[in-house]
């Protein structure tokens, strides 16, 4: 299994290497992260450069593992390429990571020395930077008041729906227990109505059960 970097094992070795070698850098360039040392673009650069030659590595292995009779080995093999170009792979986002928060902080330096720059060469800058800071300020606090204006005004008129219903519920209830009464009393009266046209029926009754008795008592005494 000769490839034309070598042999397979030979290429697998130095792969290996490239990748303690990258790690290494990349310990080195988060180190001198915060650090602003001219260094560190040549170091990523170094880096950057040995992942590429890795991932061409790992190209090259996967063409030589085909030639591997034996299945098992070329599995075995497979297995090896990938973990390398996986961790190659992460390597390079690592390294994608701290370029971007490198530019990132460069960019913040240079709009820092910018406005500093502008400051210091027209006064009436930080002026218009105060007068806008103090606009924006004034603008939260209207907001912020008439959110509470309005907070309290929705609370008004809630306690305000609350005590109308509340009215409506106690005029419901009065309302009711007069027609509840007034049941009643058309009870009570139609109840008396009854009972006296049974006492007149029983004074009628009784007045002609006594004209009857005295009329035969007194064709009895004959």
């Amino acid at each position: 299994m000769e490839g034309g970097g070598g042999t397979f094992s030979e290429i697998h070795q130095t792969a290996r290497k490239l990748l303690l070698r990258t790690r290494d850098g990349l310990e080195r360039l988060e180190r001198l992260e915060y650090s602003n040392s001219s260094s560190s673009s040549d170091l990523s650069f170094a880096v950057s450069k040995d992942i590429t030659q890795i991932q061409s590595l790992c190209v090259e292995m996967s063409q030589l593992s085909r030639s591997i009779g034996a299945k098992s080995q070329r599995d075995l093999w497979n297995r090896k390429v990938e973990q390398i170009a996986e961790e190659a792979e992460s390597l390079r986002e690592s390294l994608e990571k701290y370029n971007s928060r490198n530019h990132k902080r460069m960019m913040e330096a240079k709009e820092r020395e910018e406005l500093l720059g502008r400051v210091n060469g027209d006064p009436s800058h930080v002026l218009k930077i105060f007068d806008d800071d103090t606009q924006a300020m004034l603008s939260v606090r209207n907001s912020a008041r008439e959110l509470e204006n309005a907070n309290a005004l929705g609370e008004t008129i809630l306690s305000s729906i609350h005590g109308q219903r509340e009215r409506l519920k106690s005029a419901h209830r009065k309302a009711l227990d007069v027609l509840n009464t007034a049941g009643i009393s058309n009870r009570v009266l139609r109840l008396i109505e009854r009972r006296n046209r049974v006492d007149q029926w029983i004074k009628y009754a009784g007045m002609i059960l006594t004209v009857i008795f005295l009329f035969a008592f007194a064709l009895w005494r004959r």
